[in-house]
């Protein structure tokens, strides 16, 4: 028996996944200036600017990944992670290397968790992170 208005087969389910799972996604970072935000983004954290359509707009090639920059009133007020970048091994050199740029790395406790310096372990787990100029909270980790 098919579900009801399905003449495929498909459930509302499987088509819902097929729509978004199988396509890239992108980070989306609210900040106030695009004229402050561009040496953090290009110099410290070293992104490759792209050609952006729009203008308020700036978009940075990460990896395999898009990352997009834009101009909001509403930058930095997410108190959560907003990007995150999975390093495996070469976390340690990456703190190092940011730290050296003058990024501050941000501390919390948490339940389980211990600090080496800058990297919060948990287990395997190890991860740290920091605030670009706007206060968005980007995430780097052994993942």
């Amino acid at each position: 028996m098919q579900p009801e208005g399905d003449p495929e087969g498909e459930t509302t389910h499987t088509r819902e996944r097929a729509m978004l799972a199988d396509r890239k996604a992108l980070a989306t970072v609210p900040v106030k200036s695009l004229d402050k935000a561009r040496p953090f983004y290009e110099r410290t954290l070293g992104l490759e600017p792209l050609e952006s359509p729009e203008h308020g707009v700036q978009n940075y090639r990460a990896g395999d990944s898009t990352i997009v920059v834009y101009e909001s009133q509403f930058a930095g007020t997410n108190q959560a992670t907003a990007v995150t970048w999975p390093l495996g091994e070469d976390l340690e050199p990456v703190v190092r290397e940011l730290k050296a740029k003058g990024v501050t790395f941000e501390h919390y406790d948490m339940p389980g968790i211990t600090r080496q310096g800058d990297v919060h372990v948990a287990g395997r787990t190890r991860v740290a992170w920091f605030k670009d100029p706007d206060g968005n909270i980007i995430n780097i980790g052994n993942y």
